[in-house]
């Protein structure tokens, strides 16, 4: 099998190694990829979200598959051409890519599907975001109706931050505020059949103990050993088949990577948010202890023959990422830095880029690259996690100190 894998950050690095140790594939290129997804794949260029340029590269390389990486792609349709042109593409259509696209769509989704979430208004103006600020009262949540990189979501005690956020997004959804740890549950559907992969937990605030602005993620870790014994079982009966019932019954089937980030609340599992495609840097973990071979695994849902796919198989003990950011992050990185000990197996590259001139590795993005390490337990794979970020020299840098922390130290409870 030939692959074309489209997008160049952290997720896609995780996806390249996983998909490069599969038997089955003959051939791997990454567009536009990174300096560290080189070292297992042929970098080609090309306008990720361009969806003839896309479609165009995957005849040019015969692909036999296209995995595509990001959501803006996704919403651009970039699933759609590939599909066109007679290619089997792991990613759902622009129509139901509005999962993610729309903050608004997806609530109707889940409206319609009867699925738990929180409550919400759709707000275009001040005026109806103060009402539905004063409708939920504090904490306020307020989100970019449309896709903001994982960074348009503010969540906040005060009043006058919350309508400055709207302000500058335009179309918001407030919601009620769910109360309860977060999980990040993956599933891979072809529309009908869904295979959940690991539960995973994320870490959106920049500073330690969740302090500071929402970024792109700062580290994650798999399993939850707090989390539920019958989560998934529930969450895939009550939120996964409903909401791709709902899809299919309106003529735009979801086939992809469904992701399902949740609350656990006292009342049960809510919805927080749907996206359209493997979460950063969620994927760095859960990719890490799955067994089963990738290429084909994601091959099946590309292609509607999930339901006969083998059940996955996961390697024991557990996985930890903690993300390297670069100086200014998440408000106004500072790029361009060199960056020296990144060069050993379990760095995961998110923003870096080589120079002309000397081949030297330089910093290229906020979130430049993370430390991602398995262990027998928790804590052991958290300490050689930070064991690899410490190796890494990047002037400025700075990462979280806490990530999966309190999992190891048991301090997280589920809401009775």
């Amino acid at each position: 099998m030939r692959v074309l894998l489209v997008g160049g950050g952290g997720r896609e690095h995780a996806l390249a190694l996983g998909l490069a140790s599969d038997p089955a594939v003959e051939g791997l290129v990454a567009a536009p990829g990174n300096p560290g997804i080189a070292s297992v794949a042929e970098l080609r260029e090309v306008a990720a979200s361009d969806p003839a340029a896309v479609a165009g590269l995957a005849v040019e390389v015969a692909a036999d598959l296209v995995v595509i990486g990001p959501e803006a792609p996704l919403v651009a349709g970039v699933a759609d051409a590939v599909r066109a042109k007679g290619v089997a593409a792991f990613g759902p259509s622009a129509e139901a890519a509005r999962l993610e696209g729309s903050k608004t769509f997806a609530k109707e989704i889940m409206m319609a599907a009867g699925v738990p979430t929180a409550r919400a208004h759709t707000c275009t103006d001040a005026e109806s975001t103060a009402r539905a600020l004063d409708d939920f009262g504090p904490p306020y949540v307020v989100k970019n109706d449309g896709l903001a990189a994982g960074k348009g979501v503010v969540v906040t005690e005060d009043r006058a931050a919350a309508l400055r956020h709207a302000q500058e997004c335009g179309q918001v959804v407030v919601e009620e505020y769910l109360a309860g740890p977060e999980v990040s549950l993956f599933v891979v559907t072809d529309g009908e059949a869904a295979l959940p992969l690991l539960p995973a937990q994320d870490f959106k605030r920049v500073g330690d103990g969740d302090s500071g602005p929402n970024t792109g993620g700062m580290g994650a870790y798999a399993p939850l050993p707090w989390a539920p014994p019958g989560l998934v079982d529930e969450v895939m009966a009550d939120v996964v088949h409903p909401t791709l019932a709902e899809m299919r019954r309106r003529g735009t089937p979801f086939a992809g990577l469904l992701y399902v980030g949740l609350a656990l609340t006292a009342a049960g599992p809510r919805v927080i948010e749907f996206n359209a495609r493997f979460g950063d840097p969620e994927t760095q973990v859960v990719l890490a202890l799955l067994e089963t071979p990738l290429a084909g695994l994601l091959h099946a849902a590309a292609t509607g023959t999930l339901a006969a796919h083998p059940p996955l198989r996961w390697r024991d003990g557990a996985a930890v990422t903690v993300v390297v950011a670069a100086d200014g992050y998440p408000a106004s990185p500072r790029t361009g830095d060199v960056i020296t000990g990144a060069e050993r197996a379990g760095i995961i590259h998110a923003g870096t880029a080589r120079r002309a001139a000397d081949g030297a590795l330089l910093s290229a993005g906020g979130r430049v690259l993370c430390g991602t390490a398995t262990g027998p337990d928790l804590a052991a794979a958290r300490d050689a996690a930070y064991v690899l970020v410490r190796g890494v020299e990047l002037a400025g840098s700075h990462h979280r100190t806490d990530i999966a922390a309190a999992a190891v130290e048991g301090r997280i409870a589920v809401p009775d």
